[in-house]
């Protein structure tokens, strides 16, 4: 039998600054040309792991190694970084924070230029690698002008110029629209069959990943490996939910249903599923059975946008013609590829930026002439990054820092943050440093810090990014109960779950033009706005299909009503 790549033998990991262990009594074998997904809720270990295999840990993160890892016949806790690269290449999650040429080709040439590699050698080892990977034609551009999805195949292509033998990609999918994430995986996939490298994806977002095969899935929990198995084992069972990680939508449909998921019924990927008669016939059933939701009564409209165009330059427009309402008390989602104009939107509601054409209506009123500040005291707007709005050290300070320019007492103003982090869940943290947060309660910090305001309007970009299941699912029920006490929430996201689940309609741009206003469901079960928007068609439109439903989109949204019931009361019937 081939000997592993990468073996750990009962190796724990205890950083310099930590009481307990982040990896305890880890063991696990990884054998060349092997696919390897590591899963695990956030804090569960998987991104320390592969920090021990491209020797970020022990040589930048110090701290206490015992028992033994071995990568390609080194000793990898004691080789670094420098030696392990020749045998590890790393795709970040952030391509931007691994690029260092002034242009494509350079970047993918650094590693060759620090080994003095001569020019003709060069020049012909990064032709190759860039072909390899489709940016053969972008060899002269920066870095920056790239989009999101060719940036991460500049970072894998440099790092697969030193012809690396394990090939780790640390949550590649987490700043991807739905198109280019499975784009990303395909191409990992088609790398990995031409170059027979060893693959290892560290990722929480399991139904993404497995739109190609992977050949095992570890399961880490609390810093140990709680389950290594195919993914057909794995998926039959009950181990992903109980540790916090979303299976395939798919899957839970058919448990709603009464189908008894097992290996056999290949459930790895919907198109593989064998769905026999009598599982079709009781998914039928379970959708019969359902009774669909009353439609709510109509709301005022709260925003109105009327024909706006916008271009940073003349000859280049970034958004012609959009024309919308958003009602008062709506949950609404901003979805399109990157680049299709959902951020600049955002700025021209807010004020960053004025309309070159068109205008903008709050209560009826133009806002044209309404400055930031005047804006902000009826519409709110939180980053993806909560650290890129905090200024303060303090939690307190940073919720009342906006109110500030109130005028407000300081025992108005206290009220009112009080107020404010009760309903954020943050009150007990109020007198805590903000560097004791965690990401999700930093991002919580940002919306109190809006909240304060007394927003009517909300706009959120991407709140759950880089979140696991159980951290999605906090920050989402928390904004559906901002929204339940009449707030109007809006979020430009990338992700299809999120707007299935908590959006009941959905704003589709491509191009810089509206070219969708319905129901998430109907733009996920309509595969030419799919295709044209780069989204990802969700696996229940494919399983309604399957199933012998006519109806797929009634299908898609009665599942989403009963799983929000079910999750909300943590049961179901299976009828």
């Amino acid at each position: 039998m081939q000997a592993p790549i990468i073996s750990f033998k009962d190796f724990s990991f205890q950083y310099r600054a930590q009481k307990q262990p982040t990896l305890r009594h880890i063991n696990l074998d990884i054998y060349p040309g092997e696919r390897v997904l590591i899963a695990g809720p956030s804090g569960s270990g998987k991104s320390t792991l592969g920090s021990c295999l491209n020797g970020l840990i022990p040589s930048s993160y110090p701290g206490t190694v015992t028992g033994s890892l071995t990568v390609d016949g080194v000793d990898a806790p004691k080789a670094g970084v420098f030696e392990l690269s020749r045998h590890v290449g790393t795709v970040l999650q952030d391509p931007d924070g691994q690029f260092i040429g002034l242009t494509v080709g350079e970047d993918i040439a650094f590693a060759l230029e620090n080994d003095c590699t001569p020019q003709a050698a060069m020049r012909e080892a990064v032709d190759r690698v860039a072909a390899l990977v489709g940016v053969e034609n972008h060899l002269g551009h920066a870095p920056h002008e790239l989009s999101g999805g060719q940036k991460q195949r500049v970072s894998l292509a440099g790092v697969m110029v030193d012809e690396v033998k394990v090939l780790l990609f640390d949550e590649p999918l987490a700043n991807l629209d739905p198109a280019t994430g499975k784009q990303a995986i395909e191409l990992i996939d088609d790398i990995q069959h031409r170059t027979g490298a060893t693959v290892v994806i560290i990722e929480h977002r399991l139904e993404d990943v497995l739109w190609r095969s992977v050949d095992r899935i570890v399961l880490m929990n609390e810093g140990e490996i709680l389950a290594d198995l195919r993914p057909d084992e794995l998926l039959s069972g009950s181990l992903l939910s109980e540790n916090g990680i979303r299976e395939p939508l798919y899957l839970t449909a058919l448990r709603y249903a009464g189908v008894e998921i097992t290996p056999e019924k290949k459930p790895a990927h919907v198109d593989s599923l064998r769905l026999d008669a009598a599982d079709a016939a009781r998914v039928r059933a379970w959708f019969q059975a359902r009774v669909p939701e009353a439609e709510p009564p109509e709301r005022p409209v709260l925003l109105e946008a009327r024909n706006l165009g916008f271009g940073y330059m003349k000859e280049r427009r970034v958004l012609t013609d959009v024309s919308f309402a958003i009602r008062r008390g709506e949950m609404l989602a901003i979805v399109g590829r990157n680049g299709a104009g959902k951020s600049t939107l955002s700025k021209l509601i807010c004020g960053f930026e004025a309309p070159n054409e068109g205008t903008l209506f709050f209560n009826g009123r133009d806002m044209s002439a309404d400055s930031i500040r005047e804006r902000a005291a009826h519409i709110g707007y939180v980053m993806q990054n909560p650290n890129q709005m905090i200024s303060k050290t303090m939690i307190f300070d940073e919720v009342a820092l906006g109110l500030a320019t109130l005028g407000l007492s300081a025992e108005e103003t206290r009220a009112r943050v009080e107020d404010t982090l009760r309903v954020c869940g943050l009150y007990p943290f109020r007198n805590w440093p903000i560097s004791a947060l965690s990401f999700g309660q930093k991002k919580r910090v940002t919306i109190a810090s809006v909240l304060a305001m007394g927003p009517e309007l909300i706009i959120l970009d991407e709140p759950t990014a880089g979140q696991d299941f159980r951290h999605y699912t906090e920050i989402m029920e928390f904004l559906r109960g901002l929204n339940a006490q009449g707030v109007t929430v809006v979020m430009i996201t990338h992700d299809m779950h999120l707007m299935l689940e908590y959006t009941p309609r959905a704003l589709v741009f491509s191009e810089g033009r509206l070219i969708a206003d319905k129901s998430a469901a109907a733009v996920l079960c309509d595969p030419e706005l799919v295709e044209r928007a780069a989204l990802k068609e969700t696996s229940l439109f494919t399983l309604a299909g399957r199933a012998g439903i006519s109806q797929p989109e009634t299908f898609v949204e009665r599942f989403i009503a009963y799983d929000r019931e079910v999750r909300s009361h943590g049961r179901h019937d299976g009828a």
